[in-house]
C-alpha cells in the first residue's frame, strides 16, 4: 500500500502532516510526500519520507503553467500507483483529484484547511469563483472521494457552493497538537506580560487590528510586550505591503520577530495568545498556545470558536474590531488570576479534544471509510 500526501508547500507537510504520515508508516504503509521544491524537502527526506517534486505556483493563473502542473501530477500518480492520495488546500485538491481520476487512483481524500481567499467576498475572488466553481463541481464530487473540513461552517459553505456532497463530507479538527512538546513550563511571574500573535503577515489574519489594539493599550500607559511571529507571504492576495510593515515597525509598539522555529519556547515565554483573523479553518497557533496553557483572545469566526470558548479559556471578539480586541487583551494583562484560570482551561481542552493521537485515529477512520485501510489500521491494496 502506498499513500501520497500532497500539498502546495513543503512547509505545510512538515509542520502539519507529520503525525499522520508517521502513524501510517508505523502501520506498514509506504508514505510519499508531493509538493513544490523548497528548503523543507531536505527536512522531509531526513524524516525518512521520499519527496516527489511538483512544479506548482500557488498564485499563478497562467493556463499554460497550470496545465503543465496538472500533467506533471498525473505523471507522478501513474508512476507511484498509490492506493490513496490525500490532498491539502485548494489547488492540490482540484488538480490532485483530476490527476487521480486520470491515473485510476482508487481512493481520494481532500482536506480544505480553510475556505481561503477563493470563497471571500472580494471582487477578484468572485471573478475567480465564476471561472473555477464549474470545474470544481464537475471534478470533486466523485464517489471514491471524501471532502474533509476543519469546522462545520466551512463544510456547509462547500456543500452550499456544491463543491462537496454532504454524504461524503466530514469535519476533522486540524492535525492535532503534540501535548508533550506544547506544554506549560515552570516560570516565575513576569512583571510585564507578553502578548503574542503568530501568523503569516496578511491583512485577513487581523494583523492591522492587532497593531492598532497594541497601540491603544500602549497609549493608555499599560505595560506589556507585543510580539508578532510570522513571515510575509507575497504570493497571497492578502499580503501586507512591505511599506506598511515598515511603518508598523517604526512605531515601536509591536516587535516583529519574523519566522520562528522555536514556538514551544516562545509560547512558554508568553502570557496571552491573540489571533484576530477574519476567517480560519482550524488555527494551529491557538491550538498550540492552548496546549501550552495560555489564555486566548480571537476573532469571532468558525475556526477560532472551535478552540476559544468565550469566558471559559479566553475571549471571542467581533471581526475587525480593534477597540474590543484591545479591551479583552487589557483585561487579561491586568488580571493574572484570570490568565491562570483561562490557561488551565485551555490546557484541559487540548488534552481532552485535540491531542495528536485523537486526530490520527480520526484520519484512520476516514481512510477505512474510503476502503484504503482495514479496520485494524493495516494497509490493503
Amino acid at each position: 500500500m502506498r499513500v501520497l500526501i500532497v500539498a502546495n508547500a513543503g512547509f505545510n507537510l512538515y509542520n502539519y502532516r507529520m503525525p499522520v504520515a508517521r502513524a501510517l508508516r508505523d502501520r506498514g504503509v509506504d508514505v510519499v510526500m508531493v509538493c513544490p521544491p523548497s528548503p523543507y524537502t531536505d527536512r522531509l527526506t531526513s524524516e525518512g519520507f521520499p519527496v516527489r517534486d511538483w512544479r506548482l505556483s500557488r498564485s499563478s493563473l497562467n493556463p499554460v503553467q497550470e496545465l503543465s502542473a496538472l500533467r506533471s501530477l498525473v505523471r507522478i500518480y501513474r508512476r507511484e500507483q498509490p492506493g490513496l492520495v490525500h490532498h491539502f488546500t485548494v489547488k492540490p485538491i482540484l488538480y490532485g483529484t483530476m490527476a487521480a481520476r486520470r491515473a485510476g487512483v482508487p481512493a481520494i481524500a481532500n482536506t480544505w484547511t480553510g475556505m481561503g481567499f477563493l470563497f471571500t467576498s472580494a471582487r477578484k475572488a468572485r471573478l475567480m469563483r465564476s471561472l473555477v466553481l464549474p470545474l470544481m463541481r464537475l471534478t470533486l464530487r466523485s464517489k471514491n472521494s471524501a471532502s474533509v473540513f476543519h469546522n462545520r461552517q466551512d463544510m456547509d459553505t462547500a456543500v452550499r457552493f456544491r463543491v462537496a456532497d454532504a454524504e461524503r463530507a466530514y469535519v476533522l479538527p486540524g492535525s492535532g497538537v503534540d501535548t508533550a512538546t506544547f506544554a506549560p513550563g515552570a516560570q516565575e511571574p513576569r512583571d510585564i506580560p507578553t502578548v503574542l500573535m503568530a501568523a503569516r503577515l496578511l491583512w485577513d489574519k487581523g494583523l492591522a487590528e492587532f497593531v492598532e489594539a497594541a497601540s491603544m493599550i500602549h497609549g493608555e500607559g499599560v505595560a506589556a510586550n507585543f510580539l508578532v511571529a510570522g513571515e510575509p507571504d507575497p504570493s497571497n492576495p492578502s499580503a501586507i505591503p512591505e511599506r506598511v510593515l515598515g511603518e508598523w515597525r517604526a512605531r515601536g509598539v509591536v516587535n516583529f520577530l519574523g519566522y520562528r522555529d522555536d514556538m514551544p519556547d516562545l509560547l512558554r515565554q508568553s502570557d496571552v495568545a491573540v489571533l484576530p483573523s477574519y476567517h480560519e479553518g482550524f488555527p494551529r497557533f491557538l491550538l498550540e498556545a492552548g496546549a501550552t496553557g495560555l489564555p486566548l483572545v480571537a476573532a469571532d469566526n468558525a475556526g477560532c470558536r472551535m478552540i476559544v470558548r468565550d469566558g471559559v479559556n479566553g475571549a471571542v471578539v467581533p471581526v475587525a474590531d480593534s477597540a474590543r480586541l484591545a479591551e479583552e487583551i487589557k483585561r487579561l494583562i491586568a488580571d493574572p488570576g484570570l490568565r491562570t484560570r483561562y490557561g488551565e482551561a485551555s490546557r484541559r481542552m487540548a488534552l481532552a479534544e485535540f491531542s495528536e493521537q485523537r486526530i490520527v485515529e480520526a484520519h484512520f477512520d476516514l481512510y477505512e471509510k474510503l476502503g484504503a485501510l482495514s479496520s485494524g489500521g493495516r494497509a490493503d491494496r
